[in-house]
């Protein structure tokens, strides 16, 4: 290990705010992955200081997926986006976001550089010289003047695999098959996928995202891809057991776009009988989703019934044509769903 980090290790601590350390807002666990991740933190971040990130660690594409492979090392790529939609809002940290999001591009594309994101160097970097995950994030996140702490949700890299029926060809077709599909990279584009796993199975939860689970004043789950990157925190049987024993309240954010290329054909609705059929025992308290997100409300509202979550409908969309969550607006929905409580979720 390299003797450069000799001193101890910089405090991330969720709440240390500029009020004289004392913490600011709810303390809120945000789960997830990618950009719906990203989309929520940079919501939740202008309500509180006291935010950890949960983070997916399944994915196998792109910078991430090299970078796994060449180096057994957890995929950092989501962890890079978490710690940039925390940066601080100072010609500081939106340098470093800028630095931590900026990708190498090779005129020809034929350098090994070619494609990486100079934030996925540096997390693996820190990952070396440090020898534990966590530090290094931490080290990262005070870098960067996070605004809160981002952690995996293990501390072992994981593999999604998930079921896709496939309908026979020829002119008359032929009988439907289930084919098998691994890897997130590949479940993301497979089509509807009717079943998803992790593997190993019995993968251990990262201990520190434990903790912050069970000492959350809220948890926020969702937007973000449902099977690949929101359904997976429920897949971990550590993880699922405290998110359904944690005295937290639970926020379910949906997404704005719900017929999505491993959701084809789904409803909002479906979107909640999947978590129902991976997660018996998880409940919520709220659900936040865009007014234009939910074809059939009745529906919706009563299988959220059945999760024992009341539905704040609002407009949380930005305004352009692109289904994406306006930050201000989504901070706005936060805002009432943890000052106004919501109903107890059945059961507590």
């Amino acid at each position: 290990m390299s003797t450069l980090f000799t001193g101890p290790l910089p405090l991330i601590r969720p709440g240390a705010g500029t009020d004289g350390g004392k913490p600011k807002g709810p303390s809120v666990v945000a789960l997830g992955g990618g950009h719906g991740l990203a989309a929520s933190l940079s919501a939740l971040r202008l309500l509180t200081t006291e935010l950890t990130a949960v983070v997916t660690v399944a994915d196998d594409g792109g910078s991430s997926g090299r970078l796994r492979a060449d180096f057994g090392v957890l995929p950092p790529g989501d962890l890079r986006m978490a710690l940039a939609a925390l940066c601080d809002d100072t010609d500081w940290g939106r340098t470093w976001r800028d630095v931590m999001q900026h990708r190498f591009r090779s005129p020809a594309g034929t350098s090994g550089l070619d494609n990486h994101a100079m934030g996925n160097l540096l997390i693996v970097t820190l990952w070396e010289l440090l020898g534990d995950v966590v530090d290094g994030l931490r080290w990262a996140g005070a870098l960067l003047g996070a605004r809160g702490q981002v952690l995996p949700m293990s501390r072992v890299p994981l593999t999604i695999e998930g079921d896709v029926v496939v309908t026979g060809g020829g002119a008359h077709g032929g009988p439907a098959r289930v084919e098998t599909i691994r890897g997130q990279a590949a479940c993301a584009v497979a089509g509807r996928l009717e079943d998803v796993r992790l593997e190993p199975d019995d993968a251990p939860a990262c201990p520190e995202t434990l903790s912050a689970i069970e000492l959350a004043d809220w948890v926020v789950l969702g937007p973000g891809s449902w099977y690949t990157s929101v359904l997976p925190h429920l897949l971990l049987p550590q993880l699922r057991q405290a998110l359904i024993d944690t005295p937290a309240r639970r926020c379910l954010t949906m997404n704005l776009a719900v017929d999505t290329k491993e959701t084809t054909g789904m409803s909002a609705a479906d979107h909640l009988r999947a978590i129902q059929r991976v997660a018996p025992g998880f409940r919520v308290d709220a659900v936040i989703a865009d007014h234009a997100s939910v074809a059939d409300r009745a529906e919706f509202e009563r299988v959220a019934g059945e999760l024992g979550a009341q539905v704040l409908f609002d407009r949380v969309r930005s305004s352009g044509r692109r289904p994406v969550h306006d930050a201000l607006r989504l901070a706005g929905a936060y805002h009432e769903v943890f000052t106004g409580g919501g109903a107890p979720a059945a059961g507590r």
